[in-house]
């Protein structure tokens, strides 16, 4: 079974309007609530292509709630924390260009992620676990940390997509996939990363501190991977529109495993990372399989020898 973790998951509101005029009322054209977070992202996607997962983390009063529903009715299990307080609203106003207004979220109290800590021991060898996204400031900064030490050596796969310290601090525990983009690889080690042969050469020095896979997604230029067995694979996007790149990044790490689950070959569970990454970044929303079987069949074989 995989497991997801969203520290901070969110309704996201998705609204369209024509002309956004500030200090005036403004109609949307168009408007749509997902449940929202990266982790909540995977679990969602992995559903899609029929892979079952449970999305952990807190949820909080009505939204809470909704949050909950939204997610049953796209097939995902849950088992969530109620805490209090209100599961924060996400907007999001498509304008031509995309403008996030992001909630806050709860405070987590200290009851709660014990019993967070508690779900999670409870995993067994061969499980999967996303760590993905940011934290909320109330929680310690070495969280993910504290879970990759205490399920070290236990046969479990651990995924974390985060960016900065969250992602260095859990390298000795040596994850089964992490994935930076370009840029934050290059905050990582203090500079910009300008060509391929740059970004190999840091994400092998993350293998060298403890990591096992290293996924690097590269927008429109599509992504590279440093795989445990010494391939280093990259490609380009396939060539098609983006509507919203919100989620591609988390339909990656999806497509990665889904790729990885049902193939067990890296070059699969890249090229699978791609087209999912793709798929997603034409929609408004996350991709549907069907949408994902049509890109997939349309580019059968995009990395580069």
């Amino acid at each position: 079974m995989f497991y997801t973790v969203t520290f901070n998951p969110s309704l996201d509101y998705l609204i369209e309007v024509k002309d956004l005029s500030l200090g005036r009322v403004n109609r949307t054209q168009q408007e749509q609530i997902y449940p929202g977070g990266k982790g909540i992202n995977v679990s969602i996607l992995l559903q899609n292509l029929g892979i079952s997962s449970t999305a952990l983390g807190f949820c909080a009063g009505f939204t809470g709630r909704e949050l909950k529903r939204l997610l049953e009715q796209y097939g995902c299990q849950t088992d969530f924390i109620e805490i209090p307080g209100n599961t924060r609203i996400n907007v999001k106003i498509k304008n031509g260009s995309m403008t996030d207004i992001n909630g806050q979220g709860p405070s987590i109290p200290q009851d709660a992620q014990e019993a967070l800590f508690h779900k999670l021991d409870a995993l067994q060898a061969g499980d999967g676990l996303v760590l993905a996204g940011s934290i909320p400031n109330t929680l310690p900064p070495d969280v993910y940390e504290r879970i990759l030490q205490m399920l070290d050596g236990r046969g479990i796969h651990t995924v974390v997509d985060a960016t900065r310290s969250l992602l260095t601090r859990v390298l000795p525990y040596h994850p089964f996939l992490i994935k930076p983009n370009h840029h934050e690889l290059g905050e990582i080690f203090g500079k910009e990363l300008h060509t391929k042969e740059e970004i190999v050469d840091c994400a092998q020095k993350l293998q060298e501190q403890g990591a096992r896979n290293v996924l690097v997604s590269m927008g429109g230029q599509g992504a590279l991977l440093v795989a445990e067995d010494g391939q280093i694979l990259s490609s380009r996007a396939p060539n098609v529109k983006a509507v919203n790149p919100v989620g591609a990044g988390d339909s990656m790490v999806a497509g990665f495993l889904y790729g990885w689950i049902t193939a067990q070959n890296y070059r699969e569970a890249f090229r699978m990372g791609l087209v999912c990454g793709s798929a997603t970044a034409m929609q408004l929303w996350l991709a549907t399989k069907s949408q994902i079987e049509q890109l997939s069949a349309a580019f059968p074989d995009l990395v580069e020898d």
